[in-house]
């Protein structure tokens, strides 16, 4: 069955962060992934993943404040400073935890920003972030994200987050597919996320889901998780991807987390 990790910042929010290591070990996940821990000690998170026996998938490079508007700085102009400083803390706290994989975000281009120039931005970034990141032996992945929920984002779908990987150049550097982001921006329900899940899989280097419309957890929306996932785990019998598959979704209104693993426990039971 595909290797499923909880995403702890969308998941289990009703307890304080460092509680919910705990609460994603109760459920049954052997993975964690969180976007931004930089508040924390990273000897508290690595105590936490310890005791719980959980594995650190993924973490953010800092990306700003999304109230402000902000949705990373890597395809921003007049930021570099800045984000080389975050891709430096990232790679500090990454190699502290114990994880191999830095998700960086693209960022919002600005209505009087000129295109071109955020593009030249993005991919020299991106090149300094891969060529740092490889001397760590971690990996950066840039992830589409919509342009519904994020008007203005720079790197909407996988064909053009392929093709700036492409421009960069750089073994690293990997593709973060989020079914969510993907369903909303190219269609086409199951059949067409797993066709591009396995028609890009040599360049994924991280799976994320949630149902499509709400960002809420399988069951709630248009996407069939049961075939879904079920087309991932013939990809990992058959050697082709080893990755995690992470739950990065918002309960429905009025559920806590715990009541949302419906998925999950009839995913186990069909698979046993």
């Amino acid at each position: 069955m595909p290797r499923f990790a909880a995403n702890i910042s969308f998941l289990f929010t009703e307890l304080p962060f460092l509680d919910r290591f705990a609460a994603a070990a109760a459920a049954g996940f052997d993975a964690v992934e969180f976007h931004y821990p930089y508040d924390h000690d990273s000897q508290d998170v690595r105590d936490r993943l310890a005791q719980y026996r959980l594995k650190p998938v993924l973490i953010n490079i800092r990306s700003g404040s999304p109230k402000l508007g902000e949705w990373g700085f890597a395809g921003v102009p007049g930021r570099e400073e800045s984000f080389r400083l975050c891709v430096a803390e990232a790679i500090e706290y990454a190699l502290a935890i114990g994880v191999s994989q830095l998700n960086c975000l693209a960022g919002v281009q600005a209505p009087d920003t000129d295109t071109r120039l955020c593009e030249m931005t993005l991919i020299s970034n991106l090149r300094y972030a891969a060529r740092e990141s490889a001397l760590a032996n971690l990996a950066i992945n840039l992830e589409p994200i919509n342009t519904h929920d994020v008007p203005g984002y720079l790197v909407s779908n996988s064909t053009d987050a392929i093709g700036v990987m492409d421009v960069v150049g750089a073994r690293n550097l990997m593709l973060q597919f989020d079914c969510y982001h993907m369903q909303i921006m190219e269609g086409g329900g199951t059949a067409v996320l797993a066709a591009t899940i396995e028609r890009l899989l040599p360049r994924i280097g991280h799976i994320q889901f949630a149902d499509a419309p709400g960002r809420h957890e399988p069951g709630s929306g248009e996407i069939d998780f049961a075939d879904l996932f079920a087309r991932i785990d013939r990809l990992g019998a058959e050697g082709k991807y080893a990755g995690w598959v992470s739950a990065e979704y918002r309960p429905s209104e009025g559920k806590h987390s715990e009541e949302t693993f419906g998925w999950l426990h009839e995913y186990e039971d069909n698979a046993g």
